[in-house]
């Protein structure tokens, strides 16, 4: 019986907790442009650092043409969803696509429809 009531705790936990992650991961994509920063990082070739997928930040400011801070906050929306992964590179932040996240994220809104 104990076991029982603990997998079923766990069961609506790991639910409740897909289901945040769900809503989160929508949220952050109902800005169009989160989408658009999204849209650019899946480019190749187009990084000031030389890195073959992503970008650094100020190749994401100078494509969307907003400030540095509204970059930043669109960039930790992003990666609080877990759409996106950043990395400090000297003195550049570099991001890029959480691909596996977003072919979780496809999946789910498929099971959700």
């Amino acid at each position: 019986m104990y076991h029982f009531i603990l997998t079923s705790v766990y069961m609506v936990t790991a639910s409740l907790l897909a289901e945040n992650a769900l809503t989160q991961a929508l949220r952050a994509l109902a800005d169009p442009t989160r989408r658009r920063i999204l849209a650019l990082l899946k480019r190749r070739g187009c990084c000031s650092i030389g890195k073959d997928v992503g970008l650094c930040a100020c190749d994401i400011e100078a494509q969307v043409k907003l400030s540095q801070p509204t970059i930043s906050h669109h960039m930790a929306v992003l990666k609080e969803a877990g759409l996106i992964e950043a990395e400090k590179i000297g003195q550049w932040m570099w991001y890029r696509r959480n691909e596996r996240a977003l072919r979780q994220l496809a999946q789910a809104l498929a099971q959700e429809m």
